[in-house]
């Protein structure tokens, strides 16, 4: 948890809903394979990253996230997309409650290997569309995933009501 939301846990109290910006990295191999992530916390499957530190450049972030979580360097091709909304609000052991407001980039890995950081994420593999049906997906998941394999961002705009 970045030092700006323990404090702001401390002055708010952990029964409010932090929103908070967040970076995944969409990292495919050779075969089209996503590589994902089992996290520590509830044991789902991610697309690796996390939450942008103040000041930070999102695009900073998500290779700095990339690179703590998975040991894997990385350079950016592109940006999925933006999402957030309610499927993007986890809940945590603890009883925090936090909505992200998540950019997708896409990248290319600059070099071979990648070991899980055990602190965050216990496992990494890389896998299909249809592989990935059959893992336990965060509740997010599947709408980032759909953009992703699609290969076509989609824009979608719903008024207010």
């Amino acid at each position: 948890m970045p030092e700006y939301v323990k404090r702001l846990r401390e002055l708010v109290g952990g029964d409010e809903v932090l929103q908070i910006p967040s970076v995944s990295i969409a990292l495919r191999d050779a075969e089209g394979r996503v590589l994902l992530a089992r996290h520590v916390e509830g044991q789902q499957w991610v697309l690796p990253g996390g939450a942008i530190e103040l000041g930070e450049v999102p695009a900073d972030a998500a290779i700095r996230e990339m690179r703590e979580e998975t040991g894997i360097a990385v350079r950016l091709t592109g940006l999925v997309g933006v999402f957030g909304g309610p499927d993007f609000i986890v809940h945590y052991r603890n009883g925090h409650r936090t909505s992200y407001v998540m950019a997708v980039f896409e990248a290319t890995a600059e070099g071979q290997g990648g070991q899980p950081d055990e602190q965050e994420v216990v496992e990494l593999r890389f896998l299909s569309e249809e592989q990935c049906r059959a893992v336990t997906l965060a509740r997010w998941m599947p709408q980032v995933l759909e953009v992703v394999f699609s290969g076509s961002p989609r824009i979608r705009v719903r008024p207010s009501a």
